[in-house]
This record gives structure tokens, sequence and C-alpha cells, in this order.
């Protein structure tokens, strides 16, 4: 099936219409797809674009670099090409189509034939395709689906998920994104009888496409349809609270993945953070949000100021979401005020260091560290307005009470 697309493309920067320009010059046979076809349809910004062609990897590299476009071999191997033209990439895909395929990887082998790579795609709604000529090329009525909100997977929805089990959870990312109507019953039936399929992919897999539902939207349903079809018992055998994770979101809480991890689920922290392999960064706000001091309403700012003094501000208020969530139920507390008045202050910063221990003469040795705590205790108490000379004031009476 073929139809016109409107020659001006709002959602395409000048930029990005220049780019496509330079590349269709010297690639014409070349044409737009999936996401970019998708979001145009859709009448969604455009982020990034993704080319196919016919010509094999290494003609594409010669050509982009013979035109003087900065070509760089990304995946020679699975047929991409990068060009990169204003620091913007481009990918571009020699067509493919499957060889072998295990459930999470594919032998591929180059083709000519359009309709054969669109084949090998997951959703009728990502094997859209669009030349230069801009004509849509919609070989499974793609666009069709689109328009009725209605997320199938291209051919059968088993063999789409045995190819690759990660089409599990892109099936519920783009049904929060797209899926308008009830899902597919192929898809949600495909997806309960091959869940078990989840357990073979590698957890960096799993936790880049996680994460992406997690800040996405429609949660609270797409979290139900989750449930309903066996994937977060699988991903979660432990435990998980889907209704604490929905409260907070429904409070406004920020769309950060860790944090709605966090609230998803209440096993270990640092057990999850290793089983998923969580960067440093990301183990750290998980383990920070579930536990420590909670700023609580009616706190004064004293008290505010000492949490600031030992957890940056983003781990506080990110427990004061998990908080929130929980005490869903009694009296209402007034969060929203107090989230303000912690994000208006500035974090203290304890003032000395072991160095001015021993700049008062003091000989080095585990005695530096206590009076340096006996100081900090002091400066806490205080709610952390005591200056730097202040605190060698009092750092002075300490030495005078030791000697």
């Amino acid at each position: 099936m073929t139809s016109s697309l409107p020659t001006v493309e709002p959602h395409l920067s000048a930029r990005q219409n220049h780019a496509l320009g330079l590349i269709w010059a010297v690639l014409p046979e070349a044409r737009l797809v999936g996401g970019v076809v998708r979001d145009i349809l859709a009448g969604r910004a455009v982020a990034d674009i993704d080319m196919a062609t016919p010509e094999r990897p290494e003609q594409v590299l010669a050509t982009l670099e013979n035109a003087g476009i900065k070509a760089v071999p990304t995946g020679l191997a699975h047929g991409t090409v990068t060009a990169v033209i204003d620091a913007s990439p481009y990918e571009i895909t020699t067509l493919r189509r499957d060889v072998e395929t295990d459930g999470r990887h594919a032998v591929v082998a180059w083709t000519s034939d359009w309709r054969e790579d669109a084949a090998r795609r997951d959703f009728t709604i990502n094997a859209m395709s669009r030349g230069r000529d801009r004509v849509l090329h919609d070989y499974f009525n793609g666009q069709e689906d689109l328009a009725q909100g209605l997320v199938r997977f291209v051919g059968e929805a088993a063999t789409r998920i045995q190819e690759d089990a990660l089409r599990i959870l892109r099936f519920f990312r783009f049904q929060a994104r797209y899926g308008t109507s009830q899902p597919d019953p192929a898809a949600m039936q495909a997806i309960t009888q091959h869940v078990a399929l989840l357990r073979g992919l590698s957890v960096e897999r799993v936790w880049s496409e996680l994460k992406r539902i997690l800040t996405g939207p429609s949660l609270p349903e797409v979290l139900k349809l989750m449930a309903q079809t066996g994937v977060l018992a699988v991903l979660f055998p432990a435990c998980v609270t889907c209704d604490r994770l929905v409260r907070m979101a429904e409070a406004g809480a920020p769309a950060d993945a860790v944090l709605r991890l966090a609230a998803l689920v209440p096993e270990d922290k640092a057990g999850l953070a290793s089983r998923l392999k969580l960067s440093k960064a990301e183990a750290t706000f998980l383990a920070g949000v579930a536990q420590g001091p909670v700023p609580e309403p009616g706190m004064t700012d004293a008290d505010l100021r000492r949490l600031l003094a030992q957890d940056s501000p983003e781990v506080l208020l990110g427990r004061t979401w998990m908080r929130e969530a929980e005490a869903h139920e009694g009296v209402a507390l007034d969060w929203t005020a107090l989230r303000s008045r912690l994000s208006a202050m500035a974090q203290p910063v304890f003032p000395l260091a072991g160095r001015d221990i021993l700049a008062t003469g003091h000989p080095p040795g585990p005695q530096v560290g206590v009076m340096l705590e006996q100081v900090r205790v002091w400066w806490l108490a205080e709610g952390c307005t005591p200056s730097r000379e202040g605190c060698l004031a009092f750092l002075k009476k300490v030495l005078t009470l030791q000697s």
C-alpha cells in the first residue's frame, strides 16, 4: 500500500531537512524508516532520524565520504553507517533479512527487498518507510493501526517475540505512547505464553527498556497490563508495589526512572541495583531515596538544613515523594510546601577540615578526626549556620578543654 505524504514536514527542522537533502543527493534510493515516519504521521516532533538503503554498508560508507560527509562505521556487521551532519547523527542501515534468531540476537543477511526488511521489524507502526519522493510505503497497514491507536506485531506475535524477547517490553512502551484502544488480543496472548523468555535477556537490555516504560505516559495502565501478562512477576519475582508507584506518579513526582523503580520494587535496594546492573550513580540514588531520615512537613529550617548537610537535595526530595505515597491515608500534610522550602535552600557545607586541626599545632593522628567530628556535631546542632570563624572559635574551646 502506498500513499503520498505532504510536501512540507513541519515536524522536521530546517537542519534535519538540510541533512536529508545532502544524504538523498548521494543515496537517492534511501528511505526514512521506523520512528521518524511513525511520528510524522502521528504529528509528533521528531528527535532521531533513521534511514535504510539497498546499498551495502561498505558502499554507503564510501559514498558518503566521497561526498564530503563525515561517515562513522558504527555497526558495519549489522549494516549500519552513521552520517554526521552539523554534529547530528543520521543512521543509515542496509536492508536486512533474518537468517537466524535465538531470542536475543539475530544473524542477518543483506537484501534489496524493502518488504522483506519491513517484515523483520517489531510493530506495524514501526514498519513503514518513506522515500525522497515523499511516498509512504506501508506493507502491513501500519498507518491504519496508528490512526486507530493499535500496537500490533508484524505477522505472528509469537514469532516476533521468539525472535527477540525484548519485544515484550517494547510492546508495553509503545502501547503506552501510541495505544488509544484496547491492547491487541493476539499480542497479549503471545506475551503471556512466552513471558518466561524475558529471563534469557541481558539485564542491561531489560533495564534500558524498563527505564523508558517507567518514565513514559499511561503508567498505571501499562503496569496493569504488565502484571496481567506476568511480566512484572518475571522481572521482579519477590514483589512489586504498583499502588505506591501509581500514587506517587499521581501526586506529581518527577518522571525519574530510578525513583519510580524504588517505589515499585520494595526488595533490598543493593541487591536490586546489582541484579539490574545499575550505574554507580543510579545505585547510589536508589539506595538513598529508600532509606535515611525523611524531611517532614512541620520541620524547622534548621531541621532541613541538618538533613541537607548529610544528603543531596535530590535524594531528600525523592524520600519525600516516597513517604507521601506511603502515607496516603490519614491527615493531609502539605508536602508541596515542604518541597518548595527544601528546593529553595542552599546545601550547607561544613566549613572545617582536618588541616584546620593540624594548623593549630595539634599532632596528626586519629584524634584529629575525633575533634573534627566534635565541631561538626556542634555545627549541626546549631542548624548548620555557624561560619568558618565560628567553628574555629568552637574548636579553640575544644582544644582548651583537652589541654
